[in-house]
């Protein structure tokens, strides 16, 4: 019993950090049809931004300014770049995002070097939150859990009930309409792809210091966030959040499970033998092919639902 709750709130907590993530490139793309390939990127910078201003000012004022500087990033990129290459395509689209990924990473290599930078969990949000059955659950994993929350609300009535919501949803459909009546639909796109990209480094704040800031830290999740958005359905947020915490919870688990393979079948009663998998294959421990297991649901979705779990495209 111990096992499975902390381990489902830790799984809780990670799922909710990759819809932080990955709810900026889902309103991304479900807005203006972009694929963002530098996406993980402005996560990358929010954790850096938020370091720098913690050294100066201490981390509340960075969970504010770091998303508005990656923000205001995102949003001239978009403006100056993406806005000038949006006519010709999505291969162009695609492949400028792409160049800024590695233009970022490069940039954050020089200024704050290759190495990892020593960016901690504030004082005030160290220590547990509650003990249960002997085992501590951190303040911070819970403070992640109810930053997202509160995100994944904000975000909600912003495009549900406030008039500028109304204006970014009726420019993604009809444009022309929106132009028409006075609405400036590049700013509005501008808007959302600068939202999306703070979005992003909101999440860099809060998961920087709870795991790792170093340059590779996003091609660690940049590919998971884009199991996300697939999985989810392009384009649902809703989707969105369906499948980062089933991919929290699913890798949280296989990663705390020291069984191997062999043994967790027989566990469920199935009759495998080495001649059918290999011997080497029936050794391996889940925990250690825990990484590739979003992939491999992100196999399965592909064959079974292309369009997702709550998506109405397909592909």
């Amino acid at each position: 019993m111990e096992f499975f709750t902390i381990s489902l709130l830790n799984g809780l907590s990670y799922g909710l950090l990759l819809f932080m993530l990955s709810s900026g490139l889902t309103l991304i793309f479900s807005m203006m049809g972009v694929l963002n390939f530098a996406h993980a990127s402005f996560y990358m910078l929010g954790a850096y931004f938020a370091y720098s201003v913690t050294q100066l000012i201490g981390f509340w004022p960075a969970l504010i300014i770091a998303p508005l500087l990656v923000g205001l990033l995102g949003a001239g990129f978009e403006k100056y770049c993406l806005r000038r290459v949006h006519k010709f395509g999505h291969v162009p689209e695609l492949l400028i995002t792409f160049g800024l990924s590695y233009i970022l990473l490069e940039m954050v290599q020089l200024i704050w070097g290759r190495s990892s930078v020593d960016y901690r969990v504030p004082a005030e949000l160290s220590g547990p939150l509650f003990t249960l059955f002997g085992t501590q659950f951190p303040i911070y994993r819970g403070f992640m859990m109810l930053v997202a929350l509160l995100m994944l609300l904000a975000v909600w009535l912003l495009l549900t009930r406030t008039r500028i919501g109304l204006v970014i949803q009726a420019a993604l459909t009809h444009p022309e309409t929106v132009e028409s009546l006075g609405h400036n639909v590049p700013r509005v796109f501008m808007m959302v792809f600068g939202g999306g990209a703070a979005l992003a480094g909101l999440a860099g704040v809060i998961g920087g210091n709870a795991f790792v800031t170093e340059p590779g830290m996003a091609a660690t999740v940049g590919s998971v966030i884009f199991v996300v958005v697939v999985v989810g359905g392009m384009g649902s947020l809703a989707g969105a959040f369906l499948a980062s915490l089933l991919i929290g919870i699913l890798q949280t688990f296989a990663v705390a499970i020291d069984s191997s393979l062999l043994g967790a079948a027989q566990l469920l009663g199935a009759s495998i033998t080495s001649e059918t998998f290999g011997y080497a294959v029936l050794k391996l421990k889940i925990s250690q092919i825990a990484p590739i297991m979003p992939y491999l649901l992100l196999v399965l979705i592909l064959i079974f639902r292309p369009k997702g779990l709550l998506g109405t495209r397909e592909g």
